[in-house]
């Protein structure tokens, strides 16, 4: 697999941004957030996902295949564990080939496709894990996905999520219709969240028993949480990158806001399933 390097041998961090092409207002809103110079695109931050990389126990005696890595921030944490093998499957064609820009190895392979169609063999992985993307889907292909993350492991293999959740278990369906359209509206790709009890049903009707729960506030937007995820440096790099362009600032407000408006209803949920031999 070839990888981009610098006049220095350093891995290049300029490859394509995905997204490249279209305008800003139509833009999907975790595209535009990386366009301001975020990395860091999962709902509970970097602390959620750590917690769900101790949970799924990943060493290097483990195959670990990545749903929509994205940024590929997360991939590089695992990487950093040794894994036998890291498959890294992703629709976005130019996060596909960032990805295999950035990510360093001969055990790393980088699949353009869909989720649930991976095309990845039978038990090939003893860990799959997704982050900030099943809520983006409707409640059918939710259930293709872990069906396939079920397809892909190996008896007594766990599989991880980090994705959005409603808050609490019994927030009325008037009120769930109400930030789906407004979030869907603003972040220009349709939101479908589950209450964290709805997500670990979901697990359990796929043959996934539920082994571990984490939650956390959906504050990543916010001036600490940013900080804390990205850093000084790169903190500095978004609010330059937000000033320079109005478009790209006005974007990033009212994705804000929308999260703001909605914080009494809207979390972020971590969970970790461990294959069994029989699904509903």
């Amino acid at each position: 697999m070839t990888k981009m390097v610098d006049g220095c041998g350093n891995q290049c961090e300029s490859a394509q941004l995905p997204g490249a092409g279209q305008r800003l207002e139509k833009m999907q809103g975790h595209w535009v957030l990386a366009r301001a110079g975020k990395r860091v695109l999962r709902p509970g931050g970097l602390a959620l996902t750590r917690r769900m990389i101790d949970a799924l126990s990943i060493s290097s005696d483990d195959r670990v295949v990545e749903f929509a890595p994205g940024m590929g921030v997360t991939a590089r944490m695992v990487l950093r564990r040794n894994p036998v093998q890291y498959w890294g499957v992703e629709r976005d064609a130019a996060a596909a080939a960032r990805l295999e820009s950035l990510l360093p190895g001969d055990a790393t392979q980088i699949v353009q496709a869909q989720a649930e169609h991976s095309g990845l063999p039978d038990a090939c992985a003893s860990v799959v894990y997704g982050e900030a993307m099943l809520s983006m889907q409707t409640l059918q292909q939710k259930k293709r996905i872990l069906s396939e993350a079920r397809r892909l492991l190996a008896a007594g293999g766990k599989y991880g999520i980090h994705e959005l959740c409603f808050r609490p278990d019994g927030i009325s369906a008037a009120k769930r219709r109400e930030i789906e359209a407004e979030m869907s509206t603003e972040i220009h790709v349709g939101v479908q969240p589950l209450c964290s009890s709805e997500w670990k049903q979901l697990f359990e009707q796929q043959g996934l028993k539920v082994i571990w729960c984490g939650e956390a506030d959906l504050d990543f937007l916010e001036p600490r949480r940013i900080l804390q995820d990205e850093g000084v440096l790169r903190c500095l790099k978004i609010v330059c990158n937000v000033l320079k362009d109005p478009m790209l600032r006005q974007r990033i407000l009212a994705i804000r806001r929308i999260f703001r408006k909605h914080k009494e209803y809207l979390g972020a949920v971590s969970i970790v399933g461990l294959r069994v031999e029989s699904a509903a």
